[in-house]
């Protein structure tokens, strides 16, 4: 089985040098597992839906993909909603044409103390209420079509982040389980 998982900075594993963030303790679990399980890290950092729909299909269709996994849509806090939602649907549309197995990871929050101040963060609108509305955007579309959401805005807490808006190896942590957790389940493996 081969899962890609899709992304920006928080999927591709920013500030966690020693694990690789969520997704490369995922691979590491199926392989030290043994499992005929290939997990891709296809997070790129700075990444929004647009970027995404720009390179998604160069990147899925060279792998023999089985599971899609969208981690996506935190950088997006200054497009408006409309565009949020379909870039949302055009990600699902284009990767229907490669698997019927669709995951969506949810947003995680971040600590406004810190977004708000940091010139890197400068000009962007980092609130936990702006990604509260991504957020439902995305949940509201999985349940529209009977897609599996994974929820991990409850996980993150501010002292699980290193910059206001990455996670550190805990938060990582926090999330690889309960993603685990949830993609084990969904997938019904053991």
């Amino acid at each position: 089985m081969v899962i890609c998982i899709f992304g920006d900075s928080i999927t591709w594993g920013a500030f966690d040098y020693k694990n690789g963030g969520w997704v490369g303790r995922l691979r590491n679990y199926f392989e030290e597992k043994d499992e005929e399980i290939e997990v891709y890290n296809l997070g790129v950092a700075g990444n929004k839906t647009k970027d995404l729909l720009a390179r998604f299909e160069n990147e899925v269709k060279v792998r023999k993909v089985d599971v899609i996994v969208f981690a996506i849509g935190i950088n997006d806090v200054g497009r408006d909603e409309v565009s949020f939602s379909n870039n949302i649907n055009k990600l699902y549309k284009m990767a229907r044409k490669y698997s019927s197995k669709i995951v969506f990871i949810g947003l995680t929050r971040v600590d406004e103390r810190k977004t708000k101040v940091l010139s890197f963060f400068a000009g962007k609108k980092y609130t936990n209420s702006r990604i509260e509305k991504l957020d439902e955007i995305i949940k509201d579309f999985c349940q529209k079509m009977d897609l599996k959401y994974i929820e991990v805005g409850d996980l993150i807490k501010n002292e699980d982040l290193v910059d206001g808006l990455h996670p550190n190896s805990t938060g990582h942590e926090k999330m690889y389980k309960r993603i685990r957790a949830e993609l084990k389940n969904y997938l019904e493996i053991k």
